[in-house]
């Protein structure tokens, strides 16, 4: 029998540990962690994807253990792999001494990678693993990580199946450069996160960057929000008011006056074509 889902508990407790998470998420990362089932967190870059996985391990005391996704991922990198000098050691030390060379498929020489220590865990709730950015990796890899994501086990060849004794809290994200494939939709619970409301992002730098004044959150939430709304090749999201905010702050600004606006848009834009757009804009981005 499962636990009851305590929504607002957790809710605080991620506030303290700095991440204000909304009701939704909350509620999604509480059912996640009681049912032991994963949790597929999708939305724009720089929402809070990554960063709501490292505030669960905060709350819960885990081990994070992340895995950053990419095209060509394979198994022995993402899972397990075979350490091939040490074995050789052990067959020259074997013949060395005329003694029988030992198991070379034994955990003596296995290499934990991250989907295998993820299964490693001590306790219930003891690790955090984090599959980040899993639309980047290939259709292939994805498929491998049906029998983990259903059965939180994966199996070795050379040694049979490997079970966790107790789940991992399993959290995939995605910022939809492609559809992933239902099998593994279905295995997950989902949720998308949006752009947070002005008032919330206000609300996330005071969090996160206590040092920065009311007058200046506000400035840049609500320039953050106007930027949101052009036709921009990469709209900034949550971190990227976090980076602004600190960026003014540290030049010593109480506000995001003109002058601060086009020292700091750098930290916020990466194209030419959307810091062109920008710097048009400056009168009704800083209004």
């Amino acid at each position: 029998m499962h636990e009851t889902v305590d929504v607002d508990g957790l809710t605080r407790r991620l506030r303290d540990v700095g991440y204000l998470a909304d009701r939704g998420l909350a509620q999604a990362l509480a059912l996640s962690a009681a049912l032991e089932r994963a949790l597929l967190l999708e939305g724009d870059a720089g929402v809070g994807k990554t960063e709501a996985a490292r505030a669960l391990a905060l709350v819960y005391g885990a081990d994070l253990i992340r895995l950053q996704c990419y095209e060509g991922l394979d198994l022995y990198s993402a899972a397990y792999d075979w350490n091939y000098g040490k074995q050789l050691l052990a067959i020259r030390t074997a013949e060395a001494s005329h003694e029988r060379a030992p198991d070379l498929y034994g955990e003596d020489f296995l290499i934990r990678r991250p989907l295998l220590a993820a299964l490693g865990g001590t306790r219930p709730r003891s690790v955090v693993f984090l599959i980040d950015e899993i639309d980047r990796a290939d259709d292939e890899f994805e498929a491998y990580l049906l029998e983990f994501l259903q059965e939180f086990a994966i199996t070795i060849p050379e040694l049979g199946r490997v079970a966790a004794a107790h789940r991992p809290i399993v959290v995939l994200t995605s910022n939809r450069t492609r559809d992933l494939h239902d099998a593994l939709k279905r295995r997950c619970f989902y949720h998308w996160i949006g752009h947070p409301s002005v008032e919330r992002e206000i609300e996330i730098i005071h969090a996160r960057l206590p040092q920065v004044g009311e007058a200046l959150a506000r400035d840049v939430a609500r320039a953050i929000a106007r930027l949101r709304e052009r036709e921009l090749r990469k709209s900034p999201g949550t971190s990227e008011a976090l980076d602004w905010a600190e960026a003014a702050a540290a030049l010593g600004a109480e506000r995001l006056d003109r002058q601060t606006f086009g020292a700091t848009l750098g930290v916020v834009l990466k194209y030419p074509e959307d810091l062109a757009v920008a710097a048009v804009a400056a009168g009704d981005l800083i209004a």
